[in-house]
């Protein structure tokens, strides 16, 4: 799997790889210090003139056109900008992501002098918009609208009066020529006359009397040139009876009224009214209106002041920031360098140098104590390289010493943990390291702990013992040495070394019973027979002349002779014992001899259900036919006995024997089960009876010689079967009845012959050398069960 640390640089050399490219794309298209440098000033100058155009500090109109051109000339320069500072934050971005070195205090600076830049333009916006607006209410605040509405209040009421004036004199006027209508067709000349004065009474600049089309019918002397009225007035005068209009281009109040007994008649007239007021009022409506407009564009002022002061202050603001970066990039590089160059030491690259600038700063001194700090830790770094390879080279060349040796051996830590276990250690054990070490040895294997509490008291000599392991059931026993390892600090561990001799002790002990079996048979065997002939001639010769106490005599005599019978039996089994004949071996059925065996054994004990289980083929062995047929008998003997129980002594006591069994036939006492399995390694030979079966305790010992569980038994019948396999390289296993096959109780005996002896008994010689047995290894449940 890729670890966390290889997936991390992945990522950084990722990042790493798109900063490149972006970097790249930029290079190509000229962006370059010089140019940003540039760039800011240009902006600095652009809004700085934009501020003196609009505050009217320069000698230029502020104009449409010249306030929009600097307004894009500020918008390109700020596009540009902030192009740049946006691919220097996307810089930072990268490099934090990716974990590079002094991006986080890179970013940190850039905040601040980000804020910096921004608070001052914030501040200054809050107190040009608070100006602004006052500024506005002020121009369009209340008063200012009642003095420009009186104003035009009054120049509305001054021409207003002219207007009244003028329609009390036209209707008066209208009256009067109304009335006299009918002159105009029977004396026009009177009627001419009257229109005359009516119109020199009222201070008329000019007066008719036309009609809708136009036509004049009547005209006063000294009247002015007018022009005809438009429709609309003809229509005002239907409606209104007068219509009255203002001709600002004649400076005249016209009035146009209609004469009711003159059909389609109109009377009309003018007025002249002082240039000045009227010119003061056209004045005073423009800028009423002019005021009443500005006021409407209020939000476009704020608006368009908004956005100059914005375009300004975006410049101000961008320079700032990009000056920002720059002394940001200028503080953080050399820092940057140094992280960098520290990571890559924690990770064991001790050639990263720093350059060092020519500034002579603090920096410098700090970059190159680093270089003389990272010189120094290689060097040392190369030694204890070496030093280390040079141990390294030792620890390999000790662990196959140890690896290649017979005995087993453990390293102990001055707790008593195992720190070491070789080869021959483990195997005996038949654990892995991990179930092994870093375990106390007293808790793990107690009956060692004696030895190794010997060694600590004495670490000036070798402490030695020999102590006996139960394993599976089986007694291993052992020989340890333990000597301790001391430091200069008064610490150390222990070394302790142990060998498997269990073969070796049994083989003696066989040894010299075999030795005592010989001597008891000569020094037994020779009175036997003497005792024996004369408890039968006393029999023969004074049996008919007892006369008081037949029966005790004839039971005497008897006794006599069956206990020498018994007596004889042991020494002839202490004879065989001792005198083992070499195994002599040929290529025989195995099926054959089982069969033998068990039908010897059947016809003996017809009271025991035998059940034997052969493959149908011919099983054939290497092997020595009388021993083998010797060793099934005794554990077939064994089986019945055990399944008979001591029943048997009781019969042989009350002087009947053995000579009959206890049941028929039909009515089984117990089962043996002989089986055969073989395959292409081994052949084993399973015999399981239901009898009382094996002690739990001494069963280990159940192979020695005179080692027997029952009242009449030698102990010899396992020993010979015990040599019987060791001939052959084969194994004895005794073990209990397996419930899980139906038998409720009983033992179970194993012989299992290796197929190509040879390699067998070269095994066999490994197994004892490297302190192996068959008898079963500490189990790893144990173990951990400490």
């Amino acid at each position: 799997m890729v670890s966390t640390e290889q997936a991390e640089e992945v990522r950084q050399d990722r990042a790493a790889s798109w900063e490149s490219r972006l970097w790249r794309l930029f290079a190509r298209r000229g962006v370059s210090t010089a140019l940003s440098i540039g760039l800011v000033v240009a902006a600095i100058c652009l809004g700085s003139f934009t501020y003196m155009l609009l505050t009217g500090l320069t000698p230029f109109s502020p104009t449409r056109p010249v306030v929009i051109s600097l307004l894009l000339a500020n918008l390109a320069v700020v596009l540009v900008l902030f192009a740049l500072i946006f691919w220097r934050v996307i810089r930072i971005i990268l490099a934090r992501v990716s974990g590079t070195a002094g991006a986080k205090l890179h970013a940190r600076l850039v905040t601040l002098f980000a804020i910096v830049a921004v608070m001052p333009a914030i501040i200054v916006a809050v107190f040009a918009a608070v100006t602004l607006n006052r500024g506005l209410d002020t121009w369009f605040g209340e008063r200012a609208q009642i003095i420009i509405s009186n104003a035009e209040t009054v120049a509305e009421a001054y021409l207003n009066e002219h207007r009244q004036v003028l329609r009390g004199d036209t209707l008066a006027m209208a009256t009067d020529i109304n009335r006299e209508s009918a002159l105009l067709e029977t004396d026009p000349n009177f009627f001419f006359t009257l229109f005359n004065g009516q119109t020199r009474v009222r201070s008329l600049h000019a007066a008719y009397l036309i009609k809708s089309d136009g036509r004049i019918l009547v005209k006063a002397r000294g009247s002015v040139e007018v022009g005809m009225p438009a429709a609309e007035h003809f229509e005002a005068a239907k409606k209104d009876d007068i219509a009255l209009f203002v001709v600002e281009d004649h400076n005249q109040i016209r009035a146009l009224v209609a004469l009711p007994d003159l059909p389609d008649t109109y009377l009309y007239v003018a007025r002249f009214v002082d240039a000045q007021v009227l010119e003061h009022l056209a004045e005073t409506r423009a800028t009423v209106d002019e005021y009443e407009s500005l006021e409407s564009r209020r939000s476009q002022f704020q608006i368009t002041f908004a956005l100059i002061y914005v375009t300004v202050a975006l410049i101000t603001l961008i320079a700032a920031i990009w000056l920002g970066l720059w002394a940001a990039n200028r503080i953080v590089d050399p820092i940057s360098q140094l992280v960098r160059a520290a990571e890559r030491v924690s990770v064991g690259d001790l050639r990263a140098r720093v350059p060092v600038g020519g500034t002579g700063d603090e920096l410098d001194m700090l970059t190159g104590a680093f270089n003389r700090m990272t010189s120094q830790l290689e060097s040392q770094r190369s030694d204890l390289i070496e030093a280390n390879h040079q141990l390294d080279e030792r620890r390999q060349f000790t662990e196959a010493v140890l690896s290649g040796v017979s005995a087993g051996v453990l390293g102990l830590d001055n707790e008593g943990r195992i720190t070491h276990a070789n080869r021959a250690a483990l195997r005996f054990f038949g654990l892995s390291e991990a179930k092994l070490l870093n375990r106390a040895i007293a808790t793990t294997i107690p009956q060692m702990a004696s030895a190794v509490a010997d060694a600590r008291a004495h670490p000036d000599r070798t402490a030695q013992a020999q102590v006996v392991i139960a394993q599976g059931g089986q007694e291993r026993t052992l020989n340890l040495r333990v000597t301790r390892e001391l430091t200069d600090s008064g610490q150390g561990g222990f070394v302790l070394t142990f060998d498997d001799i269990t073969e070796l002790v049994r083989a003696q002990r066989t040894s010299a019973w075999a030795d005592v079996a010989r001597r008891i048979a000569h020094e037994i065997k020779n009175p036997l027979t003497p005792i024996q002939l004369s408890a039968e001639r006393l029999r023969r010769k004074y049996g008919k002349e007892i006369i008081s106490d037949p029966d005790v005599f004839e039971q005497c005599t008897q006794t006599i002779i069956r206990q020498v019978n018994d007596i004889g039996r042991m020494v002839d089994e202490f004879s065989s014992f001792a005198r083992m004949p070499s195994a002599s071996m040929k290529e025989l059925d195995i099926n054959e001899i089982l069969r033998q065996a068990v039908f010897l054994q059947r016809v003996g004990h017809p009271d025991i259900d035998y059940q034997i289980e052969l493959p149908d083929k011919p099983v054939t062995l290497e092997c020595d036919g009388r021993l083998v047929s010797q060793a099934l008998t005794n554990i077939l003997k064994n089986a019945a006995e055990a399944i008979r129980g001591p029943e048997e002594d009781e019969e042989d006591e009350d002087g009947e024997g053995p000579a009959a069994p206890r049941r028929a036939s039909q009515d089984k006492s117990g089962r043996i089960h002989v089986t055969l399995v073989a395959d292409e390694e081994n052949i084993e030979i399973r015999t399981t009876d239901s009898g009382c079966g094996l002690p739990e305790a001494d069963r280990s010992r159940l192979t020695e010689p005179y080692m027997t569980t029952r009242t009449k038994g030698t102990g010899l019948g396992l020993a010979i079967v015990n040599k019987v396999m060791e001939d052959h390289g084969g194994t004895l296993l005794l073990e209990d009845a397996p419930h899980e096959e139906g038998w409720e109780s009983g033992a179970r005996v194993r012989l299992i012959f290796p197929r190509n002896r040879v390699i067998a008994a070269k095994t066999s010689e490994t197994n004892e050398g490297n302190g192996n047995s068959v008898a079963g290894k500490v189990t790893e449940e144990a173990v951990d069960g400490v």
